[in-house]
């Protein structure tokens, strides 16, 4: 039976508060307006018989004396292949013009997948981007950040990682979005042809607050659903700082008491029981996890960067329109680094990396005015090629063709004897038109 009540105690932002002894947490409630249009809400806390209710689209046109019903339910999404080529609001509601989602209601924000069913992670998912499939493979069911700075092109890293992994469904979860950069995801979609895969929930700048939170908990659990049933889900959220600063609102709104830097003291696992819903499940789906967090300051020693190191199972380091080779790093690499990929993996790009770190102190030579020597001038070489044939993210390579192309970018600068590589393999990879070291 739903349960109506005739006043609303208190408006704050966009929370509002009633006296309800019967409502339960994460109950859905609907405001009936005087003009007759409704909206939809959910307990957030209690004080007493106090219930503070969040509302989905802000307490704009909402008074005192509005009636607020609660449904007896928890919020839930719709899940089924109408979703598939859709855009939705962080509510669940079409945003795209067309017509309304009929499918399976399934609750969100559930705990994360049973542990019994998970399976140790041992499959690359394929990007086509050297600096990820040769230095720090993407592996499925692997959560992921990319830790970055706003203004770097996080968004179109995002796209064309949708545009070329070989997953069955790509979910994009857009936080905080400009129009621009809600526009860019629905024209790449369209124009990769990728848009009957692709499914989006997006808070756009404008939207109320409270829909920035369901975002995540709305893809996820739809990309949960489909990982049952046998599909393998890519899920691509940015930017998770909006996410963070949107529970920072809400959490001062209801006068809680701050922690580090203003945000909540629950940041932690706010953030971990989104990014542990990545999964491998045993005879069925996956769910991999790449997620934007932008860093104020460019300071990962920040709450949110701080917070999601812990949580997530590495990060791709974007700096100057490029993924860092040394702030980047995939913990679960070594699960298919030489197992899933050629034999001369591991070793090509262990001294990839090692020698690019030799090419910085080099050019740190030359900008102090220091006599370089042979050996600095074919690292500075090395580093230039590096840096345009590999770093550069509108590079489109296989992962055995990006491994050529690295020996190739060898042999265009050093000798064999001087890369510091197995002969074995040297024998095996080094190209036969090599270079003028060669």
């Amino acid at each position: 039976m739903k349960i109506v009540h005739e006043r609303i105690n208190n408006m704050r932002g966009n929370l509002i508060t009633v006296t309800a002894k019967d409502a339960v947490l994460g109950e859905l409630a609907k405001i009936e307006k005087k003009d007759g249009t409704t909206t939809l809400s959910s307990v957030l806390r209690f004080d007493g018989d106090q219930a503070t209710l969040q509302v989905f689209g802000g307490t704009r046109g909402i008074n005192t004396g509005d009636k607020v019903i609660f449904l007896k339910k928890e919020m839930t999404a719709v899940y089924g292949d109408q979703l598939l080529g859709r855009r939705l609001n962080g509510a669940g509601e079409p945003i795209d013009g067309g017509a309304q989602i009929s499918g399976e209601e399934i609750t969100i924000g559930n705990p994360s997948f049973n542990p019994a069913r998970r399976i140790v992670p041992k499959e690359m998912v394929r990007t086509n981007i050297p600096m990820i499939d040769v230095f720090n493979c993407l592996v499925k069911s692997q959560k992921i950040p990319i830790f970055s700075v706003a203004g770097e092109p996080y968004n179109q890293l995002l796209m064309r990682i949708a545009n070329q992994t070989d997953a069955d469904i790509v979910i994009i979860g857009g936080m905080g979005l400009t129009f621009d950069n809600y526009q860019a995801f629905i024209e790449n979609a369209e124009e990769s042809g990728t848009l009957n895969r692709t499914i989006m929930f997006a808070h756009r700048a404008t939207d109320p607050i409270v829909e920035c939170v369901l975002v995540p908990d709305m893809a996820l659990a739809c990309a949960e659903r489909f990982a049952m049933q046998d599909k393998n889900v890519l899920v691509l959220l940015t930017d998770m700082t909006a996410f963070a600063d949107a529970l920072k609102e809400i959490s001062i709104t209801m006068d809680q008491i701050p922690s580090n830097r203003g945000y909540p003291g629950s940041l932690y696992s706010d953030l971990a029981s989104r990014y542990e819903k990545a999964v491998d499940i045993q005879d069925s789906g996956s769910i991999t996890l790449i997620a934007v967090t932008t860093m104020p300051g460019d300071d990962v020693t920040h709450p949110i960067p701080d917070n999601t190191g812990y949580i997530t199972e590495g990060q791709f380091y974007l700096h100057d329109g490029r993924i860092d080779p040394f702030g980047s790093l995939s913990r679960l690499k070594q699960q298919v680094i030489g197992k899933v990929t050629r034999e001369d993996h591991g070793d090509l790009a262990n001294n990839m990396i090692r020698l690019y770190a030799d090419s910085k102190k080099a050019k740190e030579r030359q900008a102090m005015g220091f006599k370089l020597s042979k050996w600095d001038e074919k690292l500075l070489s090395y580093s230039e090629l590096f840096e345009d044939k590999m770093m550069n993210l509108e590079v489109n390579l296989p992962i055995d063709e990006a491994l050529d192309f690295g020996w190739q970018i060898l042999s265009e600068c050093f000798g064999q004897d001087e890369v510091g590589i197995k002969q074995k393999l040297v024998d095996a990879y080094w190209p036969t038109n090599k270079g003028a070291n060669g």
